[in-house]
């Protein structure tokens, strides 16, 4: 079939800038991004290294590439609607490829209080599907899914105590190991 596959006309070969510029727009397009998961994308198709920084370079001064913000509302989202402590949140970051100084100030959005609200919440969920079962189970489960999410150890269980208590489960205070909280 003249003109290429499914009708579409043949377009002259891209230099390496332009296939940069191409392939992190269409990446940009369908969700933020941080640098260096555009690099990775950008070299996994062959793009030179030197062009691959320039391109990038040029993005971030126009503002499209935005690692600070990506940071932020990563954090922000991924704690409202997962519930993921600082922890987890800062493992996420630093796999995209956020520096450390960037996860940290990311980080200070979510204060301590509210780390623990939602870890309140999460267990309240939760604890109505573990009625029934013995207390340690219950314990381990919901203790373990905090963990799973991120929360500290001490945090989880104190969260898990207290919720116990608040549903009349006296007993639950007692298997913790944590006299005097």
């Amino acid at each position: 079939m003249p003109g290429g596959r499914e009708g579409r006309q043949e377009l002259p070969p891209q230099s390496p800038e332009e296939q940069a510029r191409a392939i992190c727009l269409r990446l940009l397009t369908g969700s933020p991004r941080t640098r260096r998961q555009l690099a990775d994308a950008l070299h996994k198709r062959g793009i030179p290294e030197e062009v691959s920084q320039q391109v990038l370079s040029r993005y971030e001064e126009v503002g499209l590439i935005d690692d600070a913000a990506f940071a932020g509302a990563w954090v922000e989202s991924r704690h409202r609607g997962r519930g993921l402590a600082r922890r987890a949140l800062a493992q996420e970051l630093r796999t995209k490829g956020v520096h450390a100084t960037l996860v940290e100030e990311a980080l200070g959005l979510l204060d301590s209080e509210q780390e623990e609200q939602t870890a309140r919440e999460l267990v309240e969920r939760k604890l109505r599907s573990t009625r029934g079962l013995e207390r340690d189970k219950r314990i381990r489960r919901l203790a373990g899914m905090l963990a799973r999410k991120g929360y500290p150890e001490g945090m989880a269980l104190r969260v898990v105590r207290r919720a116990l208590e608040a549903e009349g489960d006296e007993d639950a205070a007692d298997g913790l190991g944590y006299p005097g909280e």
